[in-house]
């Protein structure tokens, strides 16, 4: 009686891929000595030997039949160890932590907390104001720009960015003084 092969079973191997397999296993012996060759390390040696056979096996299609499989796994395993040497000077060795506690990152979050704030602040703005500012102020545009896009005469426009910036000083509990960054935009309504 047989058993039906279930979806996660792998296919069963053919004679070529048993006889090739088998070649392969034979040269593991002589693929451990040159990996110990290269690497100098038995632990990597056998971690150098491992990834060179699941390369080959993974690839075993690209192998043509009749050419030399001896140099072409030694290939492999050459290349594998340049690749992972190329890798290992990039990165940095930091047994006692002393780099990783070395790199120091600011913290952000305040200005997260500053950018959740403005934005709530900016959604309690009537829209026509909220929309003047982000015209002028976010999107760098000039007033008449603004003024065009929002279909209303100059000083409206000048009038709703100004009232925004009040109230969105106001709301965000900022002090008027007299460094607070503002445009090039005529007079300040608040003389100093």
């Amino acid at each position: 009686m047989t058993t039906a092969r279930s979806r996660t079973d792998p296919p069963p191997a053919s004679s070529a891929d048993r006889a090739w397999r088998d070649q392969v296993v034979g040269m593991i012996p002589a693929l451990r000595a040159f990996a110990w060759s290269v690497s100098r390390n038995g632990a990597d040696a056998d971690d150098l030997v491992q990834e060179t056979l699941i390369k080959a096996w993974s690839h075993r299609e690209r192998f043509e039949a009749g050419t030399n499989l001896r140099a072409w796994l030694f290939t492999i395993l050459r290349n594998t160890y340049y690749t992972a040497v190329v890798r290992r000077r990039r990165e940095v060795r930091d047994e006692d932590d002393r780099h990783a506690n070395s790199l120091v990152s600011a913290p952000d979050q305040d200005w997260r907390l500053t950018l959740r704030a403005l934005q709530a602040s900016l959604d309690r703005l009537p829209l026509e104001h909220r929309e003047a500012l982000i015209l002028v102020g976010a999107a760098g545009l000039s007033y008449e720009e603004a003024a065009e896009i929002c279909g209303c005469p100059l000083g409206t426009v000048k009038s709703r960015v100004n009232r925004a910036r009040n109230r969105l000083m106001k709301l965000m509990e900022i002090e008027d003084s007299p460094d607070r960054v503002s445009r090039d935009d005529g007079p300040s309504p608040h003389p100093s």
